[in-house]
């Protein structure tokens, strides 16, 4: 006869390599305390209704409470040739109280079960990743305070643009990060129903409080509808979703720390202890931390698709395909986790220099805007103003120098306009503070951003 707790119909143990195909327990043995605490609220329910006796309440919660403690401890290995992890602690309850541990499962069934174990966990995980966001964006706010005066250029098409200074772009990323914080808050709210009580399908025959169960588990209410209850995974597909979009962002942050600390750009240098070196060429230090997270977003694209796929096709309510959930949104999570824990101390042990990137501006011509903007402040129709801009750049060019260095009867021979005070118009820090509309790098515009960012962290 099978071993297995569901065989009872069955005449045959199931074959060896079906068996390892089925299992479950290598990624789901992680929920091995989420399963402990759903069977214990579902257990306290059961007491409460007086679906089971005082006296095998007890017997359960001295049972569970023990397993956990074991597993924890490492006194019990979790056996992972067990089916799943709920299965392997059932088992092991029943071992140790063998009348009490065969009633906890009344008014339940695995699917309920899974369903509710993942939504334990994740809710956890979600509160952790929302953790290390908010240490991320304290670090972002931390250096952009220390640099609202360390020009550099601002980049469209990867080509030097207008003024900027780093605090006015670290924040964009603190903007990014932000967002994603509150979707994860938002996929939380989801997140929080209680699908057990659902059964299989189609709920139970049994007196039972499914609003006490999911009240003693912290969720905002049962799940609604029991089918739904067992096949809703929604929430792990909005949660792959929330980390994709987490992991674009440290993505894009990542190949701007790769570039800039480069020796082309060299506006910054990582610390040591957040580089590596190569096997062959002892000058190198290679950006190979914000490499490997630019690297691991592809996997949390990867999983996103594997969820939506593995979802689109199957019918209600639950199917075996759905197995496959945990495996892709939990590496997604650990993935997403892992970047985070790394990425914060990685910008906050970098150096900046300061010196490079202003020299960067002056090289760049990013003033160039502020020039034409001069001229049409004086009256000289936009259009024109630009067309004599760029001449005045071209000529710069090929003299070999910025248009702070040219020569003000240079300037004259463009148009009359042109004053000696052409050169307080565009000088850099100049051209930077002049730009206070909102959202703008001036910085008393910057000081404003700053402060929306302290009272989200202080929130």
């Amino acid at each position: 006869m099978a071993q297995n707790l569901w065989g009872a119909r069955f005449s045959k143990e199931l074959d060896a390599l079906v068996n390892e195909f089925n299992q479950s327990i290598k990624v789901d043995s992680l929920m091995y305390k989420q399963d402990v605490e759903g069977s214990l609220a579902h257990a306290e329910m059961l007491c409460k209704q007086g679906i089971i006796t005082e006296s095998d309440y007890q017997d359960i919660v001295d049972g569970l409470c023990s397993i956990r403690d074991d597993i924890t401890s490492g006194a019990l290995k979790i056996d992972m040739n067990a089916e799943d992890i709920h299965m392997f602690i059932e088992g092991e309850l029943t071992k140790r109280y063998p009348v009490a541990g065969k009633k906890l499962h009344t008014a339940r069934s695995r699917n309920d079960q899974v369903a509710l174990d993942v939504r334990l966990y994740l809710r956890e995980k979600t509160g952790s990743l929302m953790d290390e966001l908010k240490n991320l964006i304290g670090v972002i706010y931390e250096v952009a305070s220390e640099n609202t005066d360390s020009v550099m250029p601002g980049y469209t098409h990867l080509q030097r643009a207008q003024p900027v200074t780093l605090a006015h772009h670290l924040l964009a990323y603190s903007a990014m990060f932000m967002r994603d914080y509150d979707r994860l808050a938002d996929t939380q709210k989801r997140l929080n129903f209680c699908p057990i009580g659902s059964c299989a399908l189609a709920g139970t025959t049994y007196n039972i409080d499914r609003a006490f169960t999911a009240s003693k588990l912290g969720f905002t209410a049962p799940v609604f509808n029991s089918m739904d209850g067992v096949s809703d995974r929604d929430f792990c597909v909005e949660l792959a979703s929330d980390i994709a979009l987490i992991m674009m962002h440290l993505s894009r942050f990542s190949e701007e720390i790769i570039l800039w600390s480069s020796w082309e750009f060299k506006f910054i240098e990582l610390d040591d202890s957040y580089s590596t070196g190569s096997s062959i060429m002892p000058q190198k230090k290679n950006p190979d931390i914000a490499e490997l997270v630019r690297g691991k977003t592809g996997r949390a694209y990867g999983n996103l698709i594997t969820l939506l796929t593995l979802l689109k096709g199957i019918p209600l309510a639950y199917n075996k395909d759905m197995q496959e959930d945990k495996e892709a949104i939990f590496d997604s999570v650990e993935t997403a986790l892992i970047c985070l824990k790394v990425f914060a101390p990685m910008l906050k042990t970098m150096t900046v220099l300061k010196e490079n990137m202003a020299k960067a501006g002056e090289k760049g011509f990013i003033n160039a805007t502020d020039c034409a903007d001069y001229l049409a402040k004086k009256g000289m129709p936009f259009r024109e103003a630009y067309k004599i801009s760029g001449q005045l750049v071209a000529l710069c060019v090929s003299k070999g120098i910025t248009l702070n260095q040219l020569e003000l009867q240079e300037y004259k021979k463009m148009s009359d306009l042109f004053e000696e005070d052409i050169y307080e118009a565009i000088d850099m820090l100049t051209c930077l503070n002049k730009r206070t509309s909102e959202g703008a790098p001036s910085k008393s515009a910057v000081e404003k951003q700053l402060s929306i960012v302290e009272s989200f962290l202080n929130d």
